[in-house]
């Protein structure tokens, strides 16, 4: 199983994802267009793709030229049934590539929030088997219209489109459920800066936070992830 792994920010990484991936035995390619890295002209070679967040937006392409390119690759990948999962940005980027409309600004959320399932998701290859309502998290200021073949999967209090899914195996993300403690402490400490733009009180809150709520996210992200990567096998 080779996974193709688009990051669009520097330090972001996989997380649980990564963990999900090479419990299934899988492997990942690893590009960063971001940094000069090409990426394939299609998805012939690779068994799934995952694309990564970022603090741009998903209409950036002055900033990320290889956006236009990105997007047939996302529908490239799905019309040859292979799994795809855009997390938070990739999500966006996803809705993007079908016809979804991307609102940049006034949908902020960040820290762990409450996620809830549509009744479709019971019947879903990845939440099936997940709690109808569960906490995980978040770091996003946009949001995006569903695609009109979509299926939406979750919602939020202040963003109704969580989760969905185009086809077989094309899932957008808006939640970060690869971002397991290890991962939020990591990226607590490296985007320090940008985390006291939007959150001043982070440093206090995130000891609080991690002990009342991360364990159980952990594990609500990990069946996910685990999930997803079954729907790579399955395609």
């Amino acid at each position: 199983m080779q996974i193709l792994v688009v990051e669009n920010y520097e330090g972001t990484g996989l997380g649980q994802m990564g963990v999900a991936i090479g419990l299934a035995g899988g492997t990942v390619d690893i590009r960063r267009p971001y940094l000069g890295d090409a990426l394939p002209q299609n998805a012939d070679g690779h068994d799934g793709l995952v694309v990564l967040g970022g603090a741009q937006n998903a209409m950036a392409d002055d900033v990320c030229p290889y956006f236009p390119a990105l997007l047939n690759l996302i529908r490239d990948f799905e019309k040859k049934d292979r799994a795809i999962a855009g997390i938070c940005l990739g999500s966006q980027l996803l809705a993007r590539a079908f016809g979804g409309k991307n609102r940049i600004g006034g949908a902020r959320e960040f820290g762990w929030t409450e996620i809830e399932l549509t009744e479709t998701a019971k019947g879903d290859a990845v939440f099936a088997d997940l709690p109808e309502e569960f906490s995980i998290f978040q770091w996003h200021d946009d949001s995006f219209t569903l695609p009109e073949q979509a299926t939406r999967l979750a919602g939020s209090a202040a963003v109704k489109n969580q989760a969905f899914r185009v086809g077989r195996a094309a899932y957008g993300f808006q939640f970060h459920f690869e971002a397991d403690a290890q991962l939020v402490r990591q990226w607590s400490a490296d985007f320090a800066p940008l985390i006291e733009k939007i959150s001043p009180d982070w440093p206090q809150r995130l000891e609080q936070e991690l002990a009342g709520k991360a364990a159980e996210a952990d594990k609500t992200g990990l069946a996910i992830a685990r999930n997803w990567v079954a729907t790579v096998g399955a395609g």
